[in-house]
């Protein structure tokens, strides 16, 4: 049974561009039917940069309150793949130093997310293009390219799931 990782910004454009809790709450009701079913889930890292403990959005409350606990994977169990991400980025000529930094920066969900993605054997679920020719920004698709991670769009995983609204 294949399995999804979702990607911060998944939630984040959703909630605040998109799809937001009043306009299209068949959406969100979607997403933790998909948890309930062990077919979705996210990364610590993810639930950190949502939410905000001193000011909870609305999006921060869903998480907290509507999400299973256990959607939210401790991605220390990969510490290993993070290592060889890291280690990659790090000698890659290709970025620039301060993408590196800012890709690798301790918290910033992205490199844990391949980790946890490749360790596991999920596919990586984002809404980041490919861009390998780009040099200040270090973008998840292009690094599961190189590490052989699957990583696909929101509706790309509701057609691969069969999922209709």
């Amino acid at each position: 049974m294949k399995k999804y990782l979702l990607d911060t910004n998944i939630f984040i454009q959703a909630h605040r561009l998109y799809y937001p809790f009043d306009v299209v709450p068949t959406l969100w009701r979607k997403f933790i039917e998909l948890s309930d079913r062990e077919l979705i889930y996210s990364i610590d890292k993810v639930k950190k940069e949502i939410c905000n403990p001193s000011d909870p959005d609305a999006l921060a409350l869903w998480c907290l309150n509507d999400l299973d606990n256990n959607f939210f994977l401790d991605s220390s169990s990969c510490l290993d793949f993070y290592a060889e991400i890291a280690k990659w980025v790090y000698s890659n000529q290709h970025y620039t130093p301060f993408a590196k930094s800012i890709f690798l920066e301790t918290d910033l969900a992205d490199p844990w997310l391949i980790a946890y993605a490749k360790g596991h054997d999920f596919i990586l679920v984002s809404e980041e293009t490919s861009e390998p020719l780009r040099r200040n920004k270090v973008k998840i698709p292009d690094v599961c390219t190189h590490f052989g991670v699957k990583c696909i769009t929101m509706m790309q995983m509701f057609r691969e799931l069969g999922e209709t609204f």
